[in-house]
């Protein structure tokens, strides 16, 4: 969410486990590969692809390789056979599975369950310290932060998994590659060094194609977005696309903001197209809040600029904790006043930059959009009025939501992994914590194929 400057073991599908706890954890033997003795091509140093050998396809395997200098790899077990104290949880965080209230066309329909999750990445935890002024140091450090991570991926099992803020892919995809999984990776452009990453079942789908999106071609930052067409094998009628975006921070720049939003919906719809009108699953932060009128922009599809200041498109300045513990658990919908938005005039470049075109006010996409989690009723603890989580990220200068599971027709949520409570998240004093390894939550989701997907 923030702003920068800038397992040996064996994963099944999903059981019928109503809770996944994080407290338990158990040893598994992991291989790290070293990036000192990794040498990759130049032209593809921010773009590139990494297939699980045994179960990709040989052209596949071809894909952006490395170069012809060998590295070699070596067995390490990042976690120690004895920790002191404070580095084992001591106490359990359970997050509950929630049935749709829809049930799925048919039991036997195709099922898949997608993760997306902002892993905070290493540089920011450490370059923005003040938004952890409560985190005890050894929380923050990679190594415990990883092992917790890809333990909880572990527990949940998911066929797919989107990760934003990643800029350890090697030391990750060393991990799940023992998994079976296959995974692309999208750095930022510039000089920053994380990225998008996104891992799949390799026995499970195969790639039909794949685009990466450098916002930066478009005047729009240096983010970055990933799209892959994903066919099971299974099942080659069955395809789906999935994207996966990091939005920009800034909460001022909203014409930012919304330009990355849109053209992710358009080269999604494009490529969708392409292959048949296939499904859609958009995960990702959007560094947007559910009252937001960039969450509108999503789940309705158009957004008349004009009527909004840009600064406040997002709605993330109404999110520091106290305000959010001040006012309660469930944010008011808030609309801007007319002489806020005459206090933010919009310039031509930001009206081209949000909108795509030079003298129109209103910013469309094409996509027909709704959110899993606001699909799939939940507590009134967890979730706000729309039904959206109350909190996906926590850390001392933002308590809200951001993160969001968004699909189109032909898949429908079946069940969704619900969030925690503001009194649980307060109470661990900021993330991340002793069971949980980012500032953010992961958010998951079960999908089911419709009939004639």
């Amino acid at each position: 969410m923030r702003c920068v400057t800038c397992v040996g073991c064996s994963w099944s599908r999903p059981s019928g486990a109503d809770r996944i706890s994080f407290g338990a954890h158990r040893s598994y033997g992991f291989h790290r590969c070293p990036l000192s003795s990794l040498s990759v091509r130049s032209s593809f140093d921010a773009n590139f692809v990494v297939y699980c050998s045994s179960t990709s396809e040989p052209s596949d395997s071809n894909l952006e390789s490395s170069s012809n200098r060998s590295y070699s790899r070596r067995w390490h077990n990042p976690l120690p056979r004895r920790r002191h104290s404070d580095q084992m949880p001591t106490s359990r965080i359970a997050r509950d599975w929630i049935d749709s209230d829809t049930p799925p066309v048919s039991e036997a329909s195709e099922r898949l369950t997608v993760v997306s999750y902002n892993i905070l990445g290493d540089k920011n935890s450490s370059y923005h310290r003040d938004l952890y002024s409560n985190v005890s140091f050894p929380y923050l450090k990679w190594g415990y932060r990883k092992r917790l991570i890809c333990e909880e991926l572990i527990r949940l099992k998911p066929d797919i998994i989107c990760m934003q803020e990643v800029d350890k892919y090697f030391d990750l995809f060393s991990m799940v590659e023992k998994a079976g999984y296959a995974g692309s990776y999208k750095r930022r452009t510039g000089d920053n060094i994380d990225g998008c990453a996104m891992f799949w079942k390799a026995d499970r789908f195969r790639v039909l194609e794949r685009e990466n999106i450098e916002f930066s071609q478009f005047g729009m930052r240096d983010n970055v977005a990933q799209l892959a067409v994903l066919e099971l094998r299974k099942s080659k009628s069955r395809k789906l696309l999935v994207g996966n975006i990091h939005v920009l921070y800034n909460p001022n720049k909203g014409d930012v903001k919304l330009g990355q939003i849109r053209s992710l919906c358009s080269k999604a719809h494009l490529l969708s197209k392409k292959w048949g009108d296939i499904p859609i699953v958009l995960g990702g932060d959007f560094n947007s809040t559910p009252q937001s009128p960039l969450y509108n922009f999503l789940a309705s599809s158009e957004l008349n600029i004009m009527a909004h200041d840009k600064r406040e498109l997002s709605g993330q300045k109404k999110c520091h904790p106290t305000q959010v513990l001040e006012t309660g658990s469930k944010s008011s919908n808030t609309i801007t006043s007319i002489s806020r938005c005459l206090s933010s005039s919009w310039t031509n470049e930001e009206i081209r930059v949000a909108t795509g075109q030079e003298n129109s006010y209103w910013a469309v996409h094409p996509l027909k959009l709704n959110s899993s989690y606001a699909s799939v009723k939940g507590s009134a603890n967890t979730r706000d009025f729309v039904g959206e989580p109350l909190a996906t990220s926590y850390h001392s200068k933002f308590l809200g939501t951001v993160d969001y599971l968004w699909y189109s027709d032909g898949v429908v949520p079946t069940r969704v992994l619900d969030t925690l409570t503001i009194d649980v998240l307060c109470k661990t004093r900021g993330l991340p914590c002793q069971e949980l390894g980012s500032d953010h939550l992961a958010l998951v989701s079960e999908f089911s194929f419709g009939p004639n997907s």
